[in-house]
C-alpha cells in the first residue's frame, strides 16, 4: 500500500521529503510525496534534496519517478536493502548532513557495514554543518546503540562546494529506548572553530568570542581552532558541544559569511548553546526533529526533552505517524518540552 504525504504540510520544506524517503527505503513502503516543498521560493527537488533521492533508490534498488530537479512529485518503490562502499557527489554546495540524514536510519538495518563517501557542502546555511553531525549527532545516535560515524576529510562552503566527508554504519538488531529528561550537570563543553582560505586570526576570534560568552555564564569551554587552505573557500564557521552527566549531548553553531565580524560567529554559536542549557533540556532544537525517527523505531518507551517545540518537529513528528504505528506526545514542562513515543522495536 503507498502511504501518501503532502510536502506542503506543516513547515513544508525538505525534511518532510528526507523523513519519507528515509522511512519508506527502511520499511519498504511505496510513497508518493506531492506538492514538493511548494511553500519555498525555489519549489520542488533541488540537488541536495535529489542526491538523497538518488542514494536511496541507489542503497535499495529503488523504483523511482519524478526525481528531476524542480519536480514537486516523486514516487519511490523500495525493494532490498543494499550495503558496502559507495561513493555520492552531490554536485553542488548541497549538504552532506542532509544526505546523511536520509540514509543513516536505512543504513542502521542494512545486511553488513556501509561506508559512504559523500561530497558537497559541509558547512552551509539552513542545514546542520558537519561537526554537529560528527560531535552530537552521532553521540545522540550512540544512545539508541547505533554505531554511526562521521569523518571530515575537505571542508565545502556556498557556493563552490568542494568538501567530502566519509559516513560509516554498523547495521544493528534493534535500537533501544532512551530516556533522559534532565541533562543535569555539565562536564565539558568543547568545540571547533574553523576557517577555510582565510587568515588564522579568523577562527581565534571565533573561538575567542565564543569561550568568553560562556566564561561569563560560569562555563569553561575548549574550543580548538581549524586554518585549513585545502578548500573552494572561503568559509569559516564553529560548532560547540557540550556532554552532561546523563549522558546527553547538545550543540550550538554559527556560520560566517562575507561582512559578518569574526565575533559575531562566536558569539552566535555560543548563545545558542546556552539557550538550549538555560532549559535543561536534553536534545537542542536541530537534534529533537532528527531524533524523533530513531524514538520510533526503538524497542520501547523513549523520553526526551527539547528546548523548542518548532514547526521542524510537528512536522516530522507527523511524517514518522504516517508510516509507523505510534503516537508521540509532547508536554511543556516548566521551560522545556518532553517528548514520549512507545517505539515499535523495528528489526529486519
Amino acid at each position: 500500500m503507498v502511504v501518501r504525504i503532502d510536502g506542503s504540510y506543516g513547515e513544508g520544506g525538505g525534511q518532510i521529503l528526507r523523513t519519507s524517503i528515509a522511512l519508506s527505503a527502511l520499511l519498504g513502503k511505496p510513497v508518493e510525496i506531492i506538492n514538493i516543498r511548494a511553500k519555498r521560493a525555489n519549489p520542488g527537488l533541488q540537488p541536495q534534496h535529489l542526491t538523497g533521492v538518488r542514494a536511496a533508490a541507489l542503497l535499495t534498488d529503488a523504483e523511482v519517478e519524478g526525481a528531476v530537479k524542480g519536480s514537486t512529485r516523486l514516487f519511490f518503490k523500495p525493494r532490498d536493502i543494499k550495503c558496502g562502499s559507495f561513493d555520492i557527489d552531490i554536485g553542488t554546495a548541497g549538504s552532506i548532513s542532509l544526505v546523511v540524514q536520509t540514509l543513516a536510519p536505512v543504513l542502521l538495518f542494512a545486511p553488513c557495514p556501509t561506508r559512504i563517501a559523500i561530497s558537497g557542502g559541509t558547512d552551509v546555511s539552513w542545514s546542520p554543518p558537519i561537526d554537529y553531525m560528527r560531535f552530537v549527532f552521532a553521540k545522540v545516535l550512540s544512545l539508541f546503540g547505533a554505531r554511526v560515524e562521521i569523518e571530515l576529510i575537505r571542508r565545502g562552503h556556498y557556493p563552490k562546494g568542494g568538501g567530502r566527508a566519509v559516513l560509516r554504519v554498523e547495521p544493528v538488531k534493534k535500537l533501544s529506548p532512551v530516556s533522559l529528561e534532565e541533562f543535569g550537570k555539565v562536564l565539558e563543553i568543547r568545540g571547533i572553530s574553523h576557517a577555510v582560505n582565510l587568515p588564522s586570526h579568523v577562527a581565534e576570534r571565533q573561538a575567542r568570542a565564543a569561550a568568553e560568552v560562556l566564561a561569563k555564564l560560569g562555563y569553561r569551554a575548549e574550543i580548538s581552532t581549524e586554518v585549513r587552505a585545502d578548500g573552494l573557500g572561503p568559509g569559516s564557521g564553529v560548532v560547540l558541544w557540550t556532554y552532561s552527566e546523563s549522558g546527553s549531548t547538545v550543540g550550538g553553531d554559527s556560520l560566517g559569511e562575507k561582512g559578518k565580524p569574526a565575533e559575531v560567529v562566536g558569539r552566535e554559536a555560543a548563545e545558542k548553546l546556552a539557550a538550549v542549557l538555560k532549559t535543561g533540556a536534553t536534545l537542542d532544537p536541530h537534534m529533537a526533529d532528527m531524533a524523533v525517527v530513531y524514538m520510533a523505531l526503538a524497542d520501547g518507551r523513549s523520553r526526551l526533552s527539547t528546548s523548542e517545540e518548532t514547526m521542524h518537529l510537528k512536522t516530522n513528528i507527523y511524517i514518522v505517524e504516517q508510516f509507523l504505528p505510534v503516537k508521540f506526545k509532547v508536554e511543556k514542562q516548566a521551560a522545556r518540552y518532553v517528548l514520549e513515543v512507545d517505539g515499535v522495536g523495528y528489526s529486519r
